[in-house]
């Protein structure tokens, strides 16, 4: 009985350990399937845009990934639904991103906190 406790707790052990720190197949497969994801994104956006268009698309990732992340999704959902007649020239890219630039439209704030000096001449 022993050696099958000692066993079981082996295994346990290795499992854990094994969870800890990854397991290097399952890591390779992970790194596998989002290249494989990332290839296919790069496939359908060269079919979806003409030069112009991806160049601003690459330049616009350079400066604002999020953005361009969201630009990319759109296309791609347009273009699996048919929704795109042809390529997407510069100009068209140009009136996507104003479309998705004033759905995510931010608004900043600036709150000036003023800090009270104990000697200060302002009665409170």
């Amino acid at each position: 009985m022993a050696d099958e406790e000692l066993e079981a707790l082996r295994k346990q052990r290795l499992a854990e350990l094994q969870s800890k720190h990854g397991d290097p197949s399952s890591e390779i497969a992970q790194q596998e399937s989002k290249q494989r994801e990332v290839e296919m994104r790069n496939n359908i956006l060269a079919q979806v845009l003409d030069q112009a268009a991806r160049a601003r698309l690459s330049n616009l990732a350079l400066v604002k990934p999020e953005k361009a992340k969201a630009v990319e999704n759109y296309l791609i959902q347009m273009a699996r639904f048919g929704q795109l007649g042809g390529k997407v020239s510069e100009q068209g890219l140009i009136e996507i991103l104003e479309k998705v630039s004033q759905q995510t439209d931010k608004k900043t704030t600036v709150k000036f906190n003023r800090r009270k000096v104990l000697d200060s001449d302002e009665e409170d």
